[in-house]
């Protein structure tokens, strides 16, 4: 006997479970601190600065409307924002790092190496605080990973075929 089991599917109703909704208040959380802490340091002196403050605000929003009512387009939507925070993570990382390696050569130009890659490291702009935006995107991407709002309702190559004895 043969029998065809499908997965089951979920649809936007359905329960995120606790890890879901743990991710998520982790996420907001972090969304409101680094918010805070760049709105705090006047994080605003040119466009390029404005991106990590821009991204957290579409992100705080598209994470309330995940919570509230998780569809299929509220979590792409939320998937897209979280891919922004990775790159704006790593540009971050590339302009903080930039900018302290610059201003380590002018204040000694004789420097390089690892002389200087430990100063730009250890310098006045955090190189590696926006490493904390990537990783609440990867949280986010974590989050919405297999997400049931997200699978199909009506599965065709999801099913697959079992022998019962």
């Amino acid at each position: 006997m043969e029998i065809v089991a499908e997965p089951s599917v979920g649809g936007a109703g359905e329960e995120p479970g606790p890890i879901r909704r743990l991710l998520l208040i982790v996420i907001l959380v972090g969304i409101v601190g680094l918010a805070a802490e760049l709105v705090l340091l006047e994080h605003t002196e040119d466009t390029l600065q404005w991106v990590p403050l821009v991204s957290l605000a579409v992100g705080f929003i598209l994470a309330i409307a995940v919570a509230l009512r998780p569809s299929s387009a509220t979590l792409r939507s939320f998937q897209a924002v979280m891919a922004a925070f990775v790159v704006a993570g790593a540009l971050g990382f590339y302009l903080h790092l930039r900018g302290n390696v610059e201003f380590e050569l002018e204040s000694d130009p004789g420097l390089g190496g690892l002389a200087l890659a430990w100063a730009a490291l250890k310098g006045a702009t955090p190189s590696l605080a926006p490493g904390a935006m990537a990783q609440l995107g990867l949280l986010g991407l974590v989050l919405t990973h297999r997400h049931p709002a997200l699978r199909r309702r009506h599965p065709t190559s999801d099913t697959y075929s079992r022998k019962i004895p």
